[in-house]
């Protein structure tokens, strides 16, 4: 399940990026066809640089539901994960704002969090579920402070509050 979930979003990440190859990707093509899919990259202003935690990179990238901006450290985590030819796929809606001014947005392979403390990572699979279902970054747990990792037996993350381990098809929530 935990790959399962990745694997459906790398699935529908490589139809976005066929779909881009083929009407390519400049707002000239879109004004033409505006059935065209698109990505177009604006500096965001400063206070869009602030509530995104940092860069100021904007990319407004198409989906079926119409554009959604990915901006900031959020942004810059997303394209070091492939943007939307990687396992996150395309953005499923704008970022939102968290407690203590973070912020998190969510893809169709997972999540991308943000805090000023921990920085942009990303929670997926059977450890974004369980995060998720605990509150996600106004739960228990908080916001990730890592990447998930490679464990014997399975994978973790963690986060302000506790550590989320998937080892053996079991997930465990451990406060800190």
């Amino acid at each position: 399940m935990h790959h399962a979930l990745r694997s459906a979003g790398f699935i529908a990440a490589a139809a976005a990026a066929s779909l881009l190859l083929v009407t390519g990707c400049s707002k000239k093509d879109d004004d033409k066809n505006t059935s065209s899919a698109s990505m177009t990259t604006t500096a965001a202003s400063h206070g869009e640089e602030h509530m995104s935690g940092g860069a100021g990179e904007e990319t407004k990238i198409a989906t079926q539901g119409g554009e959604i901006a990915v901006a900031g450290n959020i942004f810059d985590k997303y394209v070091q994960a492939g943007g939307p030819t990687g396992p996150l796929g395309l953005p499923t809606k704008m970022a939102e704002s968290g407690p203590n001014d973070g912020k998190w947005q969510e893809f169709t392979g997972g999540t991308i969090a943000w805090s000023k403390d921990g920085g942009a990572h990303i929670v997926w699979g059977a450890i974004g579920e369980t995060w998720e279902q605990n509150g996600g970054p106004a739960g228990k747990c908080g916001y990730p402070t890592s990447d998930e990792k490679d464990i014997t037996g399975g994978k973790e993350s963690d986060f302000t509050g506790c550590t989320i381990s998937w080892k053996d098809g079991q997930t465990t929530v451990t406060p800190k």
